[in-house]
């Protein structure tokens, strides 16, 4: 029975080598896409929900206030009016007087997505047809808009995911999230483009999409129903028929600082949802984090402790190219040494990710179901 175990580990570790070439080969694919900067460029209308101070709101909204861009305008919605994140914007408002800006508050959501309803809302309002959807703790650069509406300009186009690099507050457990967000995850969302001929979902908390796409896959309505209405929404579009891509243009993904027991509740929720909305990529995840397989295996067979080697080596190689060569990570450049730490943080909760069917989520209780959907429970 002993040796079956250590074969099946063995073999998993041998995925985890072949996984971690991939993703090195689907760097360098990634880094091969690039779009044409030409002109004319169409009018983008951005959408921003907004829910109470974030850590560096300030910096993170000015940043879009100051896109160099001809034609673009800016729509923001929080639940009420005393929101603090409406009144920041109104600062910011009289500071950029050139810059068309609209605020809307929604009230009480109809259904339990909140940031989908304001995002309906929104997307009512908006004057054009391209629009860019982006959470409060994104950081840009004046060059986001020209560089996604060049790729735009292929009108197959639908859905693009702008790729993030994220930027943790001063919490110790941050940090590892961010880091395992930089070299883990972005790892295997550009791994599943290389080996799936594309992207066929959307990811993340900036999202460019055109409307009548959006009206096309069923609205907001339906994107309602999910948990992760940015991964379905690219889901529904690539279903259609519809372009979906990762963008080449890497936003900054403020994350805040975040203590131990925040921070555990949200990475089990991030578990548990993409469980259900990709089951089978959830579970191949195994061989995305080759340390803790390896170390297993050197614990069982101490003689085998050779394997740790070019585990250690295959690893480093694959954080590298996506860290450095996609996200031009600082952190990781830095804090190099805390990836086999959150290389187990994180094999940790990926087991966990397999139990349990419920998540908190700003202080409400959710049931997930098998597809994705979710409701409110009581409790």
């Amino acid at each position: 029975m002993i040796w079956i175990l250590l074969l099946v580990l063995a073999a998993v570790l041998a995925g985890a080598w072949v996984y971690c070439v991939l993703t090195v080969a689907a760097v360098r694919k990634y880094l091969g896409v690039r779009p044409r900067h030409a002109a004319p460029a169409e009018p983008v209308s951005i959408l921003k929900p907004l829910h109470g101070l974030d850590e560096g709101l300030e910096a993170n909204l000015r940043s879009f206030f100051e896109q160099d861009y001809a034609e673009f305008e800016l729509l923001f919605a929080a639940r009420d009016a005393g929101d603090p994140g409406l009144q920041l914007v109104e600062r910011l408002r009289r500071e950029y007087p050139g810059v068309p800006v609209r605020v809307f508050v929604t009230g009480e959501p109809p259904y339990p997505n909140a940031k989908v309803w304001s995002l309906e809302l929104m997307m009512r309002e908006a004057r054009h047809d391209l629009l860019v959807m982006s959470d409060s703790d994104i950081r840009v650069t004046p060059r986001m808009l020209s560089v996604i509406a060049a790729e735009f300009q292929d009108q197959r186009l639908g859905v693009a995911t702008c790729p993030y690099r994220a930027v943790p507050g001063s919490s110790f457990w941050s940090t590892l999230e961010a880091i395992g967000m930089n070299t883990e995850f972005w790892g295997g969302v550009l791994v599943a483009r290389m080996v799936e001929g594309g992207v066929k979902f959307a990811v993340g908390p900036t999202i460019a999409a055109r409307r009548r796409v959006l009206e096309e896959i069923g609205g907001w309505q339906r994107l309602s129903q999910y948990l992760a209405e940015d991964f379905v929404m690219g889901q529904f579009a690539a279903e259609r028929g519809h372009g979906v891509i990762l963008s080449s243009y890497v936003i900054e993904h403020r994350i805040g600082t975040q203590g131990l027991r925040a921070n555990f509740a949200h990475r089990l929720r991030w578990n548990r949802s993409t469980r259900r909305s990709r089951p089978a990529g959830y579970a191949g995840q195994v061989f995305t984090n080759p340390m803790p397989v390896a170390l297993l295996l050197a614990a069982a067979r101490p003689d085998w402790w050779w394997l740790l080697i070019p585990t250690l080596l295959l690893r480093a190689a694959a954080a590298y190219a996506v860290c450095e060569m996609v996200l031009a990570d600082p952190l990781c450049r830095s804090k190099w040494w805390l990836v086999p730490v959150q290389d187990m943080l994180s094999f940790g909760f990926w087991v966990a990710g397999f139990f349990g069917n419920t998540i908190v989520w700003r202080g409400r209780r959710y049931l997930l179901e098998a597809d994705g959907r979710f409701r409110m429970v009581a409790g």
